[in-house]
């Protein structure tokens, strides 16, 4: 007699995985979801009422109508029910002729084994190991069987054995039916919510990176912020490094409000339009604060905001008693202490103001300015700050406004975060994103940041208000300001590798919403 029965393509059987009772399938062509079969003894299983194949060793399947009277009632579940009722219904519609169901084997005999040594009970309320996965997902391979410790006599009785969760381990593929269901919903072991759980976002499904678009920044039009101010424009000359995203709308907000500016950019060819606006165009940084009164400095990250100051034709070779230097640039205090140093050893001014809000805010003049330092410096550019910002505040000595400044970012990018990964679990539950987003509103969560950064990550829609780099080059300083402090910041630090890596997916330009593909993939 054979170990193993020889079962072909269309055969009816009853296929039993360890945790489940046996289930009429039928053996079928391997589908294309289905990888390559674990061992030679092993039929691709049709799952009647799941729609769903499987992997089943040869010694786990038995003859259909050999057993059908015996294992027709082996469980009550309304899905069982149902695969019997499409098993038979399948024999209706296709005959009965199946050579393969006639005598018994050892196979038939291991079978069995495994029926009488299901000891737990199936049913469907009952939950399952977390290690089970979606049925559209490949399992590991299948598991061993595992065997009963023998009981052990103590002085206190028997020891008692505590029952052991049922273990599912098999390799699903799904049907080409519109009407798939997850097989462990079908047989009742998962309550209705796994089977929501059909969205399966890969890497495959991130979209191509393309490079943000900027709009052309219209120094012509004057915003209605603006407008609303009484700005009398202070004599002083004011000079401008860097324009960049927020530069370029600080800039036309000092020339709209009638300040005279001298600029200057790493690439010229940005200064073409505001120098058609009005403004003058210096050479270096140096000849920016020779020709201006007061020089402002907004550049990319505090290396670039040294090189501004020690570099090559850098500012510090020209200034004197008679000049002020105001930091705009995002850095950490260490930096701006070495900057203020510097200036005030040459007789200079130095005051730190940092800048909060995204480009759309710099363009329309509603920034929030926070200045440290000079406190008289900070008086003269009263008139400079009203253009530019909503609202400009003195909080102290040198130091204070940077601090400030990467404890408010590093609060924001945790929250972008918490939302990302908000909105890509509601994606992934199949629950409307627009929903959660009208729901936000109501609650005390509602601020305009998440309602407009929700609505980006909903759409997919990451123009740059602020790019994503800057925030994450705050959270790193942060982190850095922290250590020094010798402050634990477990939080900032895990948001901040998030970042990080949505940066090396190639979203650095893009907006800080653009976390989200982070999140998502």
């Amino acid at each position: 007699m054979t170990t193993n029965r020889s079962y072909e393509v269309n055969d009816l059987v009853w296929a039993k995985m360890k945790g489940f009772p046996p289930w009429p399938g039928r053996v079928s062509e391997p589908t294309v979801q289905l990888v390559k079969k674990p061992k030679k003894n092993c039929k691709c299983i049709f799952f009647f009422g799941t729609n769903n194949y499987a992997w089943i060793e040869l010694g786990c399947l038995k003859p259909y109508f050999q057993f059908k009277e015996t294992l027709t009632y082996s469980c009550k579940t309304l899905h069982f029910r149902e695969a019997v009722k499409a098993i038979e219904q399948h024999i209706a519609e296709h005959g009965t002729d199946q050579g393969v169901n006639n005598g018994l084997s050892e196979a038939d005999s291991r079978f069995e084994n495994l029926v009488q040594n299901e000891t737990l009970a199936l049913q469907p309320e009952r939950s399952i190991n977390s290690n089970i996965r979606n049925a559209s997902t490949p399992l590991p391979e299948k598991a061993k069987k595992r065997r009963a410790k023998p009981v052990e006599s103590t002085s206190n009785g028997p020891k008692k054995e505590k029952p052991k969760k049922p273990r599912l381990n098999i390799r699903v593929g799904r049907s080409d039916s519109d009407n798939n269901t997850d097989i462990l919903t079908n047989v009742g072991l998962t309550n209705n919510h796994t089977s929501l759980l059909r969205r399966n976002n890969t890497l495959l499904d991130r979209p191509e990176v393309t490079p943000p678009v900027l709009p052309s920044l219209d120094l012509t039009t004057i915003s209605k912020a603006l407008l609303q101010k009484n700005i009398i424009p202070s004599n002083l000359r004011f000079g401008f490094l860097g324009l960049g995203n927020m530069g370029s709308g600080i800039v036309k907000n000092l020339l709209n409000s009638g300040h005279s500016v001298i600029i200057w950019n790493r690439s010229s060819e940005k200064c073409q339009k505001f120098q058609d606006a009005g403004a003058r165009v210096a050479l270096t940084p140096a000849d920016v604060i020779g020709d201006a009164d007061i020089t402002f400095s907004c550049v990319s990250d505090p290396q670039v905001a040294k090189d501004m100051v020690f570099g090559n034709c850098g500012v510090l070779t020209e200034v004197n008693n008679t000049k002020g230097f105001v930091e705009m640039t995002g850095i950490d205090p260490e930096t701006s202490q070495d900057i203020c140093e510097a200036i005030l050893e040459r007789g200079g001014r130095y005051l730190e103001a940092m800048i909060q809000g995204s480009k759309s805010d710099a363009d329309e003049g509603r920034l929030i300015c926070l200045a440290a330092g000079d406190k008289n410096l900070f008086a003269d550019c009263k008139s400079a700050f009203c253009a530019i910002a909503e609202k400009s505040i003195y909080i102290g000595d040198v130091g204070a406004a940077t601090k400030m400044n990467l404890i408010l970012h590093s609060i924001k990018a945790v929250a972008l975060a918490g939302l990302a990964e908000g909105m890509a679990l509601a994606d992934r539950a199949c629950i409307s994103q627009r929903s959660v987003l009208e729901i936000l509103e109501l609650t005390s969560l509602k601020c305009p940041l998440l309602i407009e950064k929700g609505r980006a990550m909903m759409n997919g829609n990451f123009k740059t208000h602020q790019a994503l780099k800057h925030i994450q080059k705050d959270l790193n300083l942060s982190l850095n300001w922290s250590d020094v402090l010798e402050q634990p910041c477990p939080v900032t630090a895990s948001v901040n590798e998030v970042f990080k890596h949505a940066k090396r997916l190639g979203y650095s330009d893009h907006d800080t919403s653009a976390v989200y593909i982070r999140t998502k993939f």
